[in-house]
């Protein structure tokens, strides 16, 4: 029997180990470390070559459109991308697109994979989804351990039991364990029994939803409840709410893979990473003559086994060994690479501090692109915006404030009440307060292009006193 194979991408999380580059409204798994291959998720999705259904994507409401925009840049058209409304862990996340499946196809097998992990090995992923597939269709529950390498005190672990009947390279699941300390951690490594837990699952959608249905029926009836009474959305699934908030706060592997007796697991060799922190990103990256990884423009001397990662300005280092720096526009992180894992106290007491730098840098994304704050005084606002081609920015009115746009590249059509304009490079337009306004990206060719406005707005504060809050914008066109 060949089975129909649904990928599901797990899009969720915040990755606050990996601060200051993956925050909260800009998580890991859309972050492009060396720039060369893609976001994570781009990377996940552009493994997904080969007889596989369109994907099933569940993701954080508030990155729907980057999800969407990393989907088009690897040329796939989802099955379904479903928005979860609030946090509840991967076995409600699952549960979901489980059901979604079997709509379509009650026999489909889910291969079910976080977004931000690497793989070294594309094709030999993919081949290894095939093969689980064929164990998953007798009705167990397949996920995929890694061979450790070392210690490693940062993931749960698998030990594998007899091998199944019929082999296909599996085994059953003697034990789960949680994540060690160092001492135990490397008895699991002597052993030779033990696995590190990859996250990645192949599952008979039907196999899994009667176990979860055992197991956990708190976390079913939620997501059926979530489907049942989901809402369109510019072709995005909202999860219902009041639904979708019932299930509790579980893991699939607490919800059922620990529980249940069909859990079996499959080794890969593929060169999988989860990329959990500075320090695995280190493990897993091309290092110069001395041990260093490096991204964007730095100078090393006399400096070993640290990586560096800058896409702000030039960086550099003397005598330096086994440290982490990461410079962005708005934060700077300097770190021993041995206590890597503890970066996440940092995101956690910046977000008690109520301050901005644990949820966003200073580019927002929208669906028509991005703006990016260059900077404030106390009567002026300065901001870029960058506009995909054909993309517009809503139709607005402001009370208070003026507006002055620039056109640094490319061609804007620029509505002003009842008037259109085009505004080229280096021209302007002024828009006064109580004046309703848009402004579109115009697409003059097949290339790609840029164009910027610039801004300039006048506002009176409560008070009465004038500001000048200013703004640049950068349209693509």
């Amino acid at each position: 029997m060949t089975a129909t194979i649904v990928p599901v991408i797990l899009s969720g999380g915040s990755g606050t180990r990996l601060w200051p580059l993956s925050r909260t409204m800009f998580p890991k798994q859309f972050i492009a470390f060396d720039g060369d291959h893609g976001s994570l998720l781009g990377q996940t999705l552009r493994r997904l070559k080969g007889d596989f259904a369109p994907p099933i994507v569940v993701c954080n409401v508030d990155h729907r459109f980057l999800v969407r925009e990393e989907l088009a840049r690897a040329g796939l058209e989802p099955e379904a991308i479903l928005l979860e409304p609030a946090p509840r862990n991967t076995a409600a996340a699952v549960a979901v697109a489980a059901l979604t499946a079997v709509k379509k196809n009650t026999d489909a097998i889910i291969a079910v994979m976080p977004s931000d992990h690497t793989v070294k090995d594309g094709e030999a992923f993919g081949e290894s989804i095939e093969r689980a597939a064929a164990v998953a269709l007798t009705g167990r529950l397949v996920l995929f351990g890694i061979a450790p390498t070392g210690p490693n005190t940062g993931y749960g672990y698998i030990r594998r039991g007899e091998a199944l009947d019929r082999d296909a390279g599996a085994f059953a699941v003697s034990e789960f364990a949680e994540k060690p300390n160092l001492d135990t951690a490397k008895k699991y490594l002597a052993d030779g029994s033990y696995l590190w837990n990859s996250g990645v699952f192949v599952l008979s959608a039907r196999a899994f939803l009667s176990e979860l249905e055992r197991y956990a029926p708190q976390v079913l009836n939620a997501a059926r409840g979530a489907i049942a009474n989901a809402v369109d959305d510019l072709g995005f699934t909202r999860l219902d709410l009041d639904s979708f908030s019932r299930a509790p706060n579980i893991s699939i592997d607490c919800a059922v893979m620990e529980r249940t007796k069909l859990a079996a697991v499959f080794p890969i060799d593929v060169g999988w990473s989860d990329v959990g922190t500075w320090s695995s990103l280190w493990d897993s990256a091309l290092k110069d003559a001395k041990g260093n990884v490096v991204y964007g423009d730095a100078i090393l001397a006399d400096t070993t086994n640290c990586i560096v990662h800058s896409d702000r300005s030039f960086v550099a280092t003397i005598g330096l060994d086994r440290l982490i720096i990461v410079n962005t526009p708005d934060a700077l992180l300097v770190a021993d690479q041995g206590r890597s894992q503890e970066v996440s106290e940092i995101a956690k007491r910046l977000k008690e501090l109520g301050r901005k730098e644990h949820d966003q840098h200073t580019r927002s994304y929208r669906p028509w692109g991005f703006f990016e704050h260059l900077g404030a005084g106390s009567r002026f606002q300065v901001k870029l915006l960058n506009v995909k081609p054909g993309g517009r920015l809503s139709m607005q009115m402001h009370h208070h404030r003026s507006e002055h746009w620039v056109v640094v590249r490319g061609t804007a059509k620029v509505t002003v009440g009842e008037t259109e304009k085009l505004v080229q490079e280096n021209e302007s337009v002024y828009i006064t307060a109580t004046h309703w306004h848009r402004l579109i990206a115009l697409v003059a060719d097949t290339s790609y292009r840029h164009c910027v406005g610039r801004s300039m707005s006048r506002e009176k504060n409560m008070s009465g006193a004038l500001c000048t809050p200013r703004r640049v914008f950068r349209m693509a066109g």
